[in-house]
């Protein structure tokens, strides 16, 4: 099937459905990367902002992350005056994580996870593959209107809004299972000890 069906004026752009309902599951893979795991990495600290010059910017805006050991993060911080601001970014974040400020560098221990802290992130996971989901979904439905709308208006026959409708689905349908496989992963390795 072609991915733009256009009547006279108007058209069904299924490729605009396609990129934003995976720009639901790039935001999931995003924020399931700052769940921390009892492993270092540097996308852990991806969620942390950071007041800066008046503004408030991601941390690796000001400051480089690395991972110098497995259970260990490092953050230089580029501006001396932005160490204070970095240490307390981190700190006021829910991550759970206790920096070490020397200077303009900060390590941040990795510290094991407890099977409460484990249960919780898991919680946390799937809070976010729910808000994915549910942004999957909010995407199949405005497919699915504007469909109706260009069939009402003539712009494409009841065939066409048929197939063009279990086409929607069906890509919502392999998002969905997607988002599940991923949510199933990060399980895995959150609760691995």
């Amino acid at each position: 099937m072609m991915n733009v069906r256009s009547g006279e004026h108007e058209e069904f752009d299924y490729d605009d459905v396609e990129r934003r309902m995976k720009g639901a599951v790039k935001a999931l893979h995003h924020e399931l990367a700052g769940l921390r795991t009892g492993r270092a990495h540097i996308s852990i600290l991806d969620p942390v902002t950071v007041e800066a010059y008046g503004s408030v910017m991601p941390l690796n805006q000001v400051a480089t992350v690395s991972v110098p050991e497995a259970r260990m993060l490092s953050v230089q911080v580029w501006d001396k005056s932005m160490a204070g601001a970095v240490d307390k970014a981190i700190r006021n974040s829910d991550l759970g994580l206790n920096p070490i400020s020397e200077g303009q560098l900060i390590r941040i221990p990795i510290p094991e996870l407890n099977e409460e802290r484990r249960r919780e992130l898991t919680k946390v996971a799937h809070k976010y593959g729910e808000q994915a989901r549910v942004a999957v979904r909010n995407v199949r439905r405005d497919g699915l209107d504007q469909l109706k709308h260009l069939e009402k208006d003539a712009h494409m026959s009841e065939d066409e809004h048929k197939a063009w409708a279990d086409e929607v689905q069906e890509l919502t349908n392999k998002i969905i299972t997607e988002i599940d496989e991923m949510l199933a992963t990060k399980d895995k390795e959150i609760m691995q000890v």
